[in-house]
C-alpha cells in the first residue's frame, strides 16, 4: 500500500520513527532497549524494511514516549537524511597491531 505521494507506507513509518528518535536525542540502540527490540529491527523499520505489528508499535511509543497515533503520523521529511559517521572507529572485538 501507499500513500498520496507514492512512498510506501513502511517506508513512511520507519521515517517517522526515525524522525520522533533523533528529535529526542535517541540512538537507535536506546530506543531498542526502550522497546526491548533489537537495534537491528529498529534499523529494518527505519528503512521501511520491516513491517510491524501493533504490539511492536505500541512498544516504540512507550519508549518514545509519544502517542501511538504520532508514530501514525506523517514524517515531516520524506527524504532520508544522509547517515553520519563517527570519526573513531568502533571496536568490533578485533585488535588492532
Amino acid at each position: 500500500m501507499k500513500n498520496d505521494q507514492d512512498i510506501p507506507l513502511q517506508k513512511c513509518f520507519g521515517l517517522r520513527v526515525k524522525e520522533l528518535r533523533d528529535g529526542k536525542g535517541m540512538t537507535q540502540e536506546d530506543l531498542a532497549d526502550g522497546a526491548d527490540l533489537f537495534r537491528t529491527y529498529i534499523s529494518r523499520i527505519e528503512t521501511g524494511l520491516a513491517n510491524p505489528s501493533l504490539t511492536v508499535i505500541h512498544a516504540l511509543a512507550k519508549a518514545l514516549a509519544e502517542p501511538v497515533a504520532s508514530l501514525l503520523s506523517p514524517p515531516t521529511q520524506l527524504n532520508v537524511p544522509a547517515k553520519t559517521f563517527t570519526r573513531n572507529s568502533i571496536a568490533r572485538g578485533r585488535v588492532s597491531r
